[in-house]
């Protein structure tokens, strides 16, 4: 593998200036009108159904987390994290399908995940078996039932405060020393245009320079069929199998500062290429 010192990356990312169509056309232009009327009540109900399941089971699971976040027996409390998304893959009909491209390095990394649905957070916990701490958007901290997570295990992101942004990534970076995995999902917040991706922001790949740990790049290839904003009626949502691609590690060895840009497009570029390789606009 070529090292990003060697000669610049020209990413995806950096292509689609020279583009005046994007790559990767809104996932509402792929919709067939008929279609989203005509199965409206159908997703309608799925998207209750799975609502009911995951709250319900999330209050029922409420006290164990609580004992195991109290007790710090964070190891415990993912496992049990484990058990919970395949419990919601299984009984929400979106069973995981994982392409593994290359092998997993020996922890600590960094998962670099595409988002595009709130299945997605799930499905890290389906996909990535070593013992991982999730950064999450602060808005979470809101939620009662997740706050348990973000005040005694994973790490909210307040994006909107550059000190509470530096807190968390500190807090991360610990995290890292202590032998823990970081997820996260580096674009931010879901698109608005999925499955088209944001730009990346920098925390995950000055993390990753700075600790000199490798980054695991992972794209969900159709999790924004499956399930689509849960207040939106007229949204996406039925059973599927969910399609997941994880990719070889990119080492951070000897990187610096300077190579934060080119690293940066390096890992868009990567989990980009299987979206437009499905859903690109076809010349």
């Amino acid at each position: 593998m070529c090292g990003l010192h060697s000669r610049p990356f020209r990413s995806v990312q950096d292509i689609h200036v020279h583009h005046q169509a994007p790559l990767i056309p809104d996932g509402e232009s792929l919709r067939k009108p008929l279609f989203k009327w005509l199965f409206a009540p159908m997703r309608i109900a799925y998207k209750l159904w799975f609502g009911v399941l995951f709250f319900s089971s999330l209050i029922l699971l409420y006290v164990p987390f609580k004992f195991m976040l109290k007790r710090k027996k964070l190891r415990s409390a993912f496992t049990l994290k484990r058990a919970w998304g395949r419990f919601l893959a299984t009984v929400g009909l979106f069973p995981q399908r994982a392409v593994w491209k290359g092998v997993l390095p020996k922890p600590p990394y960094i998962i670099c995940c595409n988002h595009s649905s709130y299945i997605d957070i799930p499905q890290v916990f389906n996909l990535m078996p070593d013992y991982f701490l999730m950064m999450g958007k602060y808005e979470l901290l809101r939620w009662p039932l997740f706050r348990i997570f973000f005040k005694g295990m994973d790490i909210a992101v307040n994006r909107g405060s550059r000190t509470e942004a530096a807190k968390a990534l500190r807090h991360a970076s610990e995290a890292i020393d202590r032998g823990a995995c970081i997820a996260l999902f580096p674009e931010g917040t879901i698109p608005d245009n999925v499955p088209r991706m944001k730009h990346m922001k920098n925390g995950a790949f000055k993390m990753a320079i700075e600790k000199q740990v490798p980054i695991v790049p992972v794209t969900f290839l159709n999790h924004w069929k499956i399930f689509g904003e849960p207040t939106d009626l007229l949204s996406r949502g039925r059973p599927s199998i969910a399609r997941a691609i994880v990719h070889p590690a990119i080492p951070t060895s000897g990187m610096t500062e300077a190579d934060l840009v080119g690293l940066r497009s390096k890992v868009h570029a990567v989990i980009e290429a299987p979206l437009i390789k499905t859903y690109g606009n076809k010349p």
